[in-house]
């Protein structure tokens, strides 16, 4: 008898066993599919131009250029490639409406810039991702003018920033997340001219991005007003700004980044605390009512090249240029290049920046 209940109890020890067997194998096992994880980059290229307006309608399609501006950008489609590409567009997409900035539209001296909406999708198809809107000809058709604009860009997707109702973009590129923030002297535009708001944007993008751009319109304009003062400058009684202050002020706060456009002429460019700063790149693509005499034909094209905590690594100068018959071409002369050498040196002495031949920039070892 006590070899049988021996017996009995092994077989229902096995019975057991094979039950628990069958369940878990009734049991799916659950895969683990690992989310592969985009490394970020370690250099970032950022191409930079100063103003752009293609043409404008205003007041005759007699202002719009012979090809309807869709090679605008021949000379240099080779050269706008980078994971950001900026540029200050500098007038209004809108295809109606008359300006109550002009008394008299037909005159010389009338400067308000209506560029066809179709120009956006030359722009885009350019490769422009990233766009400042805050200068004085954003508003030369008032609110239409503004709000036409911020809807043809939401529309082709290109980040902007400038406007009182949009002052930042945030998005994301390859695993990097950007900010970009704009300001200007100007009605209806982020004001370059109230420093601890700007700091204080700055710090809370910062807060939120890999990167941050700042872009300012600000200076006085022309031939005259190519250096950089350090100082407020008045132009034709205004005030546009202390460029010299608000940049290094936007740096402290966290920007990595900041971009200088308004007077129509290149100045100086500086490496403050490891950041870039370009206080003016001129006119890079304007046709029409934009006089191109001397130093206002000449700009920058920037390809600038930073690390993933936003540091300055290098920059390499294309030298542009513009005359009334040829628009937009390449400069061989390196005139833009040799500006901002003789610019920097005389503005910032002291500076800690390399100019070679080639039209290179970078830190001295």
């Amino acid at each position: 008898m006590k070899l049988s209940a021996i017996a009995l109890l092994s077989v229902k020890i096995a019975l057991i066993a094979l039950s628990c067997s069958n369940n878990t194998a009734s049991v799916p096992k659950k895969v683990q599919i690992d989310t592969p994880v985009i490394p970020k980059k370690d250099t970032l290229a950022i191409v930079a131009v100063g103003d752009i307006m293609i043409g404008s309608a205003y007041p005759t399609k007699s202002n719009l250029p012979p090809d309807d501006a869709v090679h605008s950008f021949k000379a240099v489609d080779s050269l706008l490639q980078g994971d950001i590409v900026f540029g200050n567009l500098e007038g209004c997409l809108l295809d109606n409406g008359k300006s109550t900035k002009c008394k008299d539209p037909n005159s010389n001296s009338c400067f308000a810039f209506r560029m066809p909406e179709r120009y956006a999708g030359i722009i885009k198809k350019a490769g422009f991702n990233l766009l400042s809107i805050a200068n004085n000809h954003v508003g030369d058709f008032g609110l239409k003018g503004r709000s036409r604009t911020a809807a043809i860009l939401d529309s082709l997707e290109i980040p902007y920033a400038g406007l009182q109702s949009h002052p930042y973009a945030i998005f994301e590129k390859d695993s990097i997340k950007y900010a970009f923030c704009a300001f200007a002297p100007n009605e209806n535009t982020v004001s370059i001219n109230q420093t601890d708001s700007a700091i204080q944007l700055v710090r809370r993008l910062k807060a939120q991005a890999d990167i941050v751009i700042v872009s300012f319109h600000g200076g006085a304009e022309g031939a005259k007003a190519e250096h950089v003062l350090k100082r407020k400058e008045i132009f034709y009684g205004e005030n546009r700004g202390n460029v010299y202050a608000f940049a290094h002020a936007v740096v402290d706060a966290g920007a990595d980044i900041v971009l200088g456009h308004g007077p129509h002429v290149t100045r100086a460019v500086e490496v403050y605390r490891n950041k870039f700063i370009a206080y003016s790149l001129g006119n890079f693509c304007t046709y029409g009512m934009f006089s191109l005499k001397g130093p206002n034909g000449i700009a920058p094209l920037l390809q600038l090249k930073i690390n993933a905590k936003g540091d300055f690594l290098y920059a390499d100068v294309v030298s542009v240029k513009q005359d009334k018959v040829n628009r937009l071409t390449l400069d061989e002369n390196q005139g833009a290049f040799k500006k901002i050498k003789s610019l920097t040196n005389a503005d910032f002495p002291g500076h800690r920046l390399k100019f070679s031949g080639s039209g290179r920039i970078e830190l001295m070892d």
